[in-house]
């Protein structure tokens, strides 16, 4: 069983589930509880939480959803990039066939997805893991508008369906992008679940951060950070961190501190350099 992880599931473009379409075998009955629908976005949504799609809230994600989307392409061209560090890190996995798991904090999410959306136009195949309540919507449909594909998780499941659908995804080519500290925290607390993707795959993570001059932080978890407009950011790729396959479950802590580390000194490095060699000292 995985602890912390958060399950996930794959709707293709045409609304079918195929990382959870399942074969019937011939063979006796085992239960005469029905077999749960995971085709439903609703049948995965947290028992947590009452929030649903409602009528209303339909109509608000339709309307509002073109203004979103206008302001943030309106605020983040107006971002001035001061530097961008190791951006040779992943190069060969946007030119090339090969795969990984580029990680980055849930706190620098609009910095980080502005630049894998261009890496992205470049050809990246990329597949965002992105909450099951309706809060996902939204982010589902901007990175989806990008030519990224998506999968949509709750809580509520099981860590097995999460790695599953995750593998098959990988199986297709597509990198999976996730918040290492997402979707509840604790801040900066890389989760275990991308180690272990990490590992039964054998592709590497790629630890990103980011840092801007101005921003403003919402009151929340992750004090989630928009950087203002005409903001001078720094965004830093990590060298490729691979885990051995072979690498025993109980092993793989260390592994996870090394990542967290990485993030954490990239994204020191990225402030380190916003504010200048004499205020860095």
């Amino acid at each position: 069983m995985v602890v912390g992880m958060q399950a996930q599931y794959y709707i293709d473009r045409h609304g079918f589930d195929t990382a959870n379409l399942s074969i019937p075998k011939p063979g006796p009955i085992l239960s005469d509880q029905p077999r749960k629908d995971f085709s439903s976005i609703e049948s995965r949504r947290s028992t947590a939480s009452r929030r649903r799609m409602s009528t209303s809230r339909r109509l608000y994600y339709f309307f509002g959803l073109p203004v979103l989307r206008g302001i943030t392409r309106l605020l983040t061209a107006s971002y001035r990039v001061e530097k961008v560090i190791g951006a040779e890190h992943i190069e060969p996995f946007i030119a090339g066939e090969a795969i990984c798991a580029p990680c980055y904090w849930h706190q620098h999410h609009v910095i980080v997805s502005t630049f894998i959306r261009l890496w992205v136009q470049r050809g990246f195949k990329a597949c965002f893991l992105v909450s099951g309540s309706v809060d996902g919507e939204v982010p589902e449909r901007i990175a989806r508008a990008w030519g990224a594909e998506v999968i949509r998780g709750s809580a509520n499941q099981s860590g097995a369906l999460a790695l599953r659908d995750m593998q098959q995804m990988m199986k297709n080519g597509y990198s999976i992008i996730t918040t290492a500290d997402g979707p509840r925290g604790p801040k900066y607390d890389f989760k275990m679940g991308a180690i272990l993707m990490a590992r039964i795959a054998g592709v590497p993570i790629v630890p990103i951060a980011c840092a801007a001059d101005r921003a403003w932080y919402l009151k929340r978890w992750d004090n989630f950070m928009i950087p203002k407009p005409f903001a001078r950011i720094v965004i830093a790729v990590g060298e490729p961190y691979l885990i051995a396959a072979d690498t025993p479950l109980d092993q793989l802590e260390p592994h996870r501190v090394n990542v967290q580390q990485a993030v954490m000194s990239l994204m020191s490095e990225s402030q380190d350099i916003l504010r200048g060699p004499q205020e860095a000292a």
